[in-house]
């Protein structure tokens, strides 16, 4: 049975658009989904998919898609508002460690930060992205995800300016790097 990470987009996050991590929980297992655990505030839940349907998932497949739909009707079901929502299997959290472009050029996790797309980056926005980029900061797209170096740290970046709500318009989320090794084991 396939696990899952699914995050969730600007809930709990300087006061606004509050939902409670046990409401959640109680969401996703409502649809049936198995051992669904939370972590943090932040909007980050594992779960495991019931049944053979999952059994056969690629990266970026149709069922994937289908999760995001199903979670995403749910939460508004729930809350009378929508969330977006990335969905990734658990095993390609590792792939997603491994593959950091900036591995020791940093000193600290807050200095690391991942961007999880819901849908692959045009290349003309990744062009947008690379000649935007404030003094010091590093984007690398890589498939679903946009690795960020913001050596000055989050606040004032261009992920925290709403850079990617205005310019190339991106479903997305985001996570410090330490999150990101803690979704490899939820």
């Amino acid at each position: 049975m396939p696990r899952y990470i699914a995050l969730l987009r600007g809930i709990n996050v300087g006061g606004g658009n509050m939902m409670k991590m046990d409401d959640l929980k109680a969401v996703f297992s409502g649809l049936g989904f198995e051992n669904v655990v939370s972590y943090i505030n932040s909007g980050n839940l594992a779960f495991d998919t019931a049944g053979a349907a999952g059994s056969h998932v690629t990266r970026g497949s149709t069922l994937e898609a289908d999760l995001v739909a199903l979670i995403e009707a749910a939460i508004d079901k729930k809350f009378g508002r929508h969330v977006d929502v990335m969905v990734r299997l658990q095993s390609d959290i590792a792939g997603i460690l491994s593959n950091n472009p900036f591995e020791g050029q940093y000193e600290s996790h807050k200095h690391m930060h991942v961007l999880f797309l819901k849908e692959p980056l045009p290349k003309e926005k990744d062009d947008l992205l690379q000649a935007s980029a404030l003094p010091g900061e590093r984007y690398e797209v890589r498939g679903l995800e946009i690795y960020n170096l913001l050596p000055n740290g989050v606040a004032g970046s261009l992920v925290t300016k709403g850079f990617f709500e205005k310019k190339p318009r991106v479903s997305f989320t985001g996570r410090n790097w330490r999150t990101v090794e803690r979704l490899a084991s939820l």
